[in-house]
């Protein structure tokens, strides 16, 4: 559900922007199986699943086509549509919080795994929303700069695209060991990425008036569980 939203949310934008790209192709919708990348959500997850034992994930969907020079006003709207994709990840994240309150109508079992669900709701989502904010093209982070630079700088960073998904990978898995070589130690995700997923978890709690810290810790306790 939340990266079949949030790649459709790219679409759905884009098309009340002027460019129906997206739509034509049949991505404005929320069957999953329309944004599967063979190699990013199938087999690159498997290996990385594999090759850390099950410790860590990472992939990613078929992006959404679309068609900058078609958008009413390109720069404004290539943000626009960039910030949709992790937009409604925070709002789905914010609507599980939310739901969080009900679980209290339950009771036993049925209590337990309605929290531990919503957990995960709120987790990936945030972290969807996160870890896609970071400013590297391809990622919605990226194209939200190249929008907000002046025109110079832009296009510098618009060249970095077509490569930004390997220096991205290896920002994540080459960084750590080159740096520790060094004696630093540097990893995206806890000096990153997991301090801006506390601040938003820690956000939607003040919002919802719901203890969303606990209900992510419990839910990431049943994942290693079952691992």
């Amino acid at each position: 559900m939340a990266i079949t939203f949030h790649e459709a949310a790219h679409g759905f934008v884009a098309k009340k922007l002027g460019d129906d790209t997206a739509f034509r192709a049949g991505r404005v919708t929320f069957n999953p199986l329309k944004h599967i990348d063979l190699v990013g959500t199938i087999i690159l997850p498997a290996i990385v699943l594999w090759a850390s034992r099950g410790a860590f994930l990472f992939g990613y969907a078929k992006p959404v086509p679309v068609d900058f020079s078609r958008l009413d006003n390109p720069r404004r709207d290539m943000i626009l549509v960039a910030a949709a994709g992790p937009g409604i990840n925070l709002l789905l994240a914010l609507i599980s919080s939310v739901l969080l309150h009900l679980v209290d109508l339950f009771v036993g079992d049925t209590a337990s795994t309605l929290r531990v669900a919503l957990g995960f709701s709120v987790f990936i989502n945030a972290l969807f929303a996160v870890f896609n904010l970071l400013p590297l093209p391809p990622l919605d982070g990226g194209r939200i700069l190249v929008g907000l630079l002046p025109h110079g700088l832009a296009r510098r960073l618009a060249r970095v695209e077509p490569f930004g998904i390997f220096l991205l990978i290896g920002i994540i898995f080459l960084a750590p060991t080159i740096a520790a070589q060094f004696g630093v130690r540097f990893n995206i995700f806890s000096s990153v990425i997991i301090p801006a997923m506390t601040a938003v978890t820690d956000l939607l709690s003040v919002l919802t008036g719901a203890d969303v810290t606990e209900a992510t810790r419990r839910a990431l306790g049943a994942l290693q569980g079952t691992l």
